[in-house]
């Protein structure tokens, strides 16, 4: 994998760090950010988009980036 920093949030000090890097070989953003509380992640699951199945698939996960 060769990831390429993208950028991080400026405002987290150094115990936080929503992080965005893009993988040039898979053309695809890798996100690190906060895990969702329990209400939010019920919230997304619950969510009805056309043309998708409602919930999480496995392998897959909400997490939270600052604006």
């Amino acid at each position: 994998m060769s990831l390429v920093f993208v950028g991080i949030d400026p405002s987290t000090g150094d115990k936080q760090s929503p992080t965005v890097w893009a993988d040039l070989e898979h053309e695809e953003l890798v996100l690190q950010g906060w895990k969702p509380g329990p209400e939010l992640e019920a919230e997304c699951a619950a969510t009805e988009v056309p043309g998708h199945a409602v919930g999480i698939p496995e392998g897959e996960a909400v997490i939270r980036i600052p604006a």
